[in-house]
């Protein structure tokens, strides 16, 4: 699997495994299919409430540590107050909850879960905390999730560590051209949540199916691979064995010119999930 080199060095795996909605006790038997068929790069969230099942599928895969990448996201929620020492000090103990319920002692990437930009500018003062995390060595790179062209642009304006990577919503339907420009700007991985579209429409669409059949490949298939030839990190999700293993391989194949084409031509530009200029869910 091709890996990416984030700005600071560290190296990320191109194609990992997501488990957002994935139930605690099904984390971990999904986690281990995923690391025994070869995913090397797992992601999970505070909020998803399976980092304990993933935790435990980590710690029993047999796998050393140094070769898994492993990354978990505060969940900066818009009940509580961010600001000043009570903010830095709820970062740094949301933090060591999810390290003690992933088991780990260092983590590969630390994610701001939302901007939240109707609440101000408090990411700013989360992302000075995640600052320190890196300084002191918890956590070997920072990054964001969901955030906006302009998020970022006053993240960068203000502070002084440049985010590695951001997560987003992207897939043929929506591929973020305006945002994927200044990640390039600015040297920030893009990394792609529901990258399949979440299996609806997308799936379906004649284009990829045609492109699918070309290739004799499924379109799930078609669609992680041109995220990889895009140069975007793409995890998706799933709890059947088959299907995570038929997500991972994805690398024996080439789209053409006129299949990047095809694809590029069913974008809608229009989201499946929240938009995080009004997402405050708490």
């Amino acid at each position: 699997m091709p890996s990416i080199a984030l700005n600071n060095g560290v190296r990320i795996p191109q194609l990992g495994f997501g488990v957002w909605q994935v139930p605690d006790a099904e984390a971990a038997p999904a986690v281990a299919t995923a690391i025994e068929a070869g995913y090397r790069s797992i992601d999970t969230a505070e909020i998803y409430e399976n980092e304990t099942g993933t935790g435990r599928a980590i710690a029993e895969s047999g796998v050393d540590r140094d070769e898994l990448f492993v990354t978990t996201k505060l969940w900066n929620s818009g009940t509580l107050d961010w600001s000043g020492e009570q903010g830095r000090d709820r970062v740094l103990r949301s933090f060591d909850e999810s390290m003690a319920r992933l088991g780990l002692e260092q983590l590969d990437l630390y994610l701001i879960h939302w901007p939240r930009p109707m609440r101000g500018t408090s990411y700013l003062n989360v992302w000075r905390a995640f600052e320190q995390l890196l300084a002191d060595g918890r956590v070997r790179a920072i990054g964001v999730s969901n955030f906006r062209v302009p998020d970022l642009e006053l993240l960068l304006k203000e502070t002084s560590v440049v985010p590695a990577l951001n997560q987003v919503e992207l897939h043929p339907y929506f591929p973020q051209a305006e945002l994927r420009a200044l990640h390039a700007e600015h040297g920030i991985a893009t990394e792609a949540w529901s990258p399949l579209g979440q299996g609806r429409d997308l799936l379906a669409e004649p284009a990829l199916l045609k492109i699918a059949e070309k290739h004799g490949r499924s379109t799930a298939q078609v669609v992680l691979r041109w995220h990889l030839q895009s140069g975007v990190i793409a995890i998706p999700k799933s709890v059947t064995p088959a299907r995570i293993r038929e997500n991972l391989d994805v690398t024996g194949f080439e789209l053409d010119a006129e299949d990047l084409a095809a694809i590029a031509a069913v974008e809608t530009g229009k989201r499946i999930g929240p938009d995080p200029a009004e997402f405050d869910w708490s």
